[in-house]
Formats: C-alpha cells, structure tokens, sequence
C-alpha cells in the first residue's frame, strides 16, 4: 500500500498564532505604524492577494485574520537549515521557486486548499523597489480559477512610505492594512484569465509617487544605492548615499530624499519629482542598451561572497569577497582560482533577493551572491532580463525582472 502524503495543516498552527499574536500584533502597531482591519466574515477557507511592500507584509495580513494563514514564500526561506526547519514546523509555509515554474508548489497549494486552509500570494513575486505595484504573476491568476475559492484582496496602504524596499529604516508614519474586496467564485467564473487579472490590477494597484503624507525618519536616503545605478546626467553609474542624501559617484551631483518621499537635486534642478519617475527612467535606459555590444569588459564590478544553495535544505559558502562581473551577456566570479561563467543563454533564472542578495541558477546549480549593504543585485537582474528579451522575445520586451 502507498502512504498517503502527510497533512500540511497541524493543531499546532493554530496554537502558534494564537501566542505569537500579541508580538506581531504589537510590532505591527509600534513600529510600523500599522493601522490592521480585521476581517469579521465567515471563518472560511479562500485565498488572499496582497500587494508586497515590506518584508513584514505576511504579518500584517496574518493579524487581520482569525485562523492560520499559509503564505507561499520564496524556497530560499527554507535554505537555512534548522531555523528553516523549524519555521516549517512552526507556520508551515509554502516554498516556491522565486524565477521559474514550480509543479511541487502547485501541488502543495491545491492540496492545502483541499485540507480547508487559507492560502496568502503576493501575485507581483517581488516586492515593489519604486513603491508602484509591479507585474503581476499569470500564473496566480490561473490558480486561482483551480481552486475554485473566494479571493481576498488584501491591500498595504502607505507601506513604501513607511519603509521603502531599498532602505533599512523605518520611517514615522501610517499604514493601512486590510481586504478591500472579496471576489466570490460566482463572480469570476465566467472571466477569462486575462480580465480576473485586471481586476486584481485594479483593486491591488498601488502608486505611492504622490504628495499625500509624510514620512519623517533618519538617513532617508540610506542605501539608495541597491535600487538606483542609473544617473539621468550619466547614464550607468554608481551612488553613494548618506543621511537624507545620495551622490552620482561620475558627476558629483546630490539628490535629496525628502520626508513627503519627493526627491530634488541638492543645487540643481533634478527632472524627477519621485523615485518612482527616477526608476521608470532607469528601466527605459536598460530597454535601450544593447547588451551584445558589452560583452568585453565589465559594466560592473562587485564583492561578493558565494553560496551554493542546496534548495529547502540548507546554504553553503563557497567563495568569499570574490569579484563578481557583469558584462552584457554573462556574469563571472572567481571560483577555486578558476573563471565561473554564468551565461545568460543558460542562466534558468534571475531574482533579487531580500535587500542585497542575488540567485542565478545554471546547469541545475543554484548559486546565491551576498554582497554589502550598499550591494546592488537589481542592474545583474535587469540586465540578465534586458538580454534574454532580444535574444529569446518575452512578450512587450520591456520587463526586466521586477
């Protein structure tokens, strides 16, 4: 006889909530200045969309619900050995593959869903660099008509405000968490994937590029430099932040970061009013690169140590403060005194991780690239993407990872 698979769904979850509530509860509301909105509707299996702003955002959706939510997070999480293990444990969470197809996670979610569980997705896979909701994943939309369940729309109001992606501080201010609309199987059964997916679009889409609020705080600007390399002046380029401020590294020039999350040029009429318009233009740049002419020296270089990861298991350093390269159509590193090349025609996929990591997976080797604080993975990602759109057409032509 074949054992059937274990169930994903324990008593202890339920008991884990209910004493790790108060903790949440209390960061959420202190730290993040997060205002939550319960939901007081049926106590019902469904699955929650929540545009991903913060790496505190499964928190805040998980404290607006009663029962035990299963959020689909990133394999890397389950990486670290025992504390993976014991996360697992604890909240059962869901792996996924950050850049490619995963048949297991699908599995695992249907199967879940089965079990009378409630299943939380950031559709986008990313959280937003610019404070702009990003693209949203196909694939979550063709879940969703599988499973067949209510779908809560789960909205994170101000959150880019609070604490930007690319920052490690947390800014004084208010945010807003809660479902915005419920959308009932009934509802969306006669809609074609591609209207559900605007729905969604709608009700998620989030632009925090506005005059509205401020977000006062120390060194604003610190670490600006993981999202931005590309000057309006220069072009590509490098930047140095510190306090409220960052400076272009080829032509000197300073760009404040301001409390109402505005940026202007320090002595100088800076063309965009938000780092929003600022990222927009840094994509549009990259779009208009030709990768193939790039191929002979490094755009960029960087210190970085090396991580063979050994998917839900467990993280191995195997190089430590090695140059990793950029050129237009492969990254290289040193490894054991010999030249590793990536090459983009082979790279599976690319994916910014946390606030300075990098994943690139090749010949069936997930190789994970940790470099400083000021590390910027975002330019190895776009590029990678930029160069996989010419060579290999993925739709528009114009995504570059995020």
């Amino acid at each position: 006889m074949s054992r059937k698979n274990p169930k994903w769904i324990r008593t202890r979850h339920k008991v884990v909530r209910k004493l790790l509530w108060p903790y949440f509860y209390l960061t959420a509301r202190f730290k993040y200045h997060a205002k939550i909105v319960k939901y007081d509707g049926p106590d019902e299996p469904m699955v929650v969309l929540f545009n991903h702003v913060t790496s505190y955002d499964q928190f805040f959706v998980s404290l607006s619900f009663k029962q035990p939510v299963y959020y689909v997070a990133m394999e890397d999480l389950f990486s670290n050995g025992f504390l993976s293990k014991l996360l697992s444990y604890l909240v059962a969470p869901i792996p996924i593959k950050k850049h490619s197809t995963d048949l297991q996670a699908l599995k695992t979610i249907i199967s879940v869903a089965k079990e009378g569980g409630t299943i939380a997705i950031a559709p986008e896979g990313n959280r937003t660099y610019s404070g702009r909701t990003g693209r949203l994943k196909s694939g979550t939309i063709s879940l969703i008509k599988k499973l067949n369940l209510p779908v809560a729309l789960y909205k994170i109001t101000n959150g880019y405000g609070v604490k930007p992606r690319w920052s490690d501080s947390i800014r004084d201010g208010r945010m807003y968490c809660g479902i915005t609309r419920i959308i009932r199987p009934d509802e969306y059964k006669d809609l074609s994937t591609d209207e559900l997916s605007e729905l969604v679009k709608k009700v998620l889409y989030t632009d925090e590029a506005v005059d509205t609020e401020a977000f006062s705080g120390k060194a604003k600007a610190e670490y600006l430099e993981r999202c931005m390399y590309v000057c309006p002046d220069c072009g590509l380029s490098r930047f140095k932040s510190t306090g409220d401020t960052a400076e272009c590294l080829t032509c000197c020039k300073k760009i404040k970061y301001c409390d109402d999350t505005h940026i202007e040029g320090v002595g100088f009429e800076f063309p965009y009013r938000f780092l929003a318009d600022w990222y927009d233009h840094q994509e549009a740049f990259v779009n208009g690169l030709d990768p193939d002419s790039m191929c002979d020296k490094p755009v960029y270089e960087d210190r970085v140590n090396v991580f063979d990861v050994i998917p839900k298991i467990k993280k191995r350093r195997i190089s430590k403060g090695t140059a990793l390269k950029l050129y237009g159509d492969r990254v290289e590193f040193d490894l054991n005194g010999q030249t590793k090349i990536l090459s983009f025609d082979k790279v599976i996929g690319a994916a910014c991780v946390g606030d300075n990591r990098l994943n690139m997976e090749q010949d069936g080797k997930l190789f994970l690239f940790k470099g400083d604080k000021r590390f910027n993975p975002l330019k190895y990602v776009n590029f990678y993407y930029r160069y996989n759109n010419l060579h290999k057409g993925d739709g528009d032509g114009k995504f570059l990872g995020l």
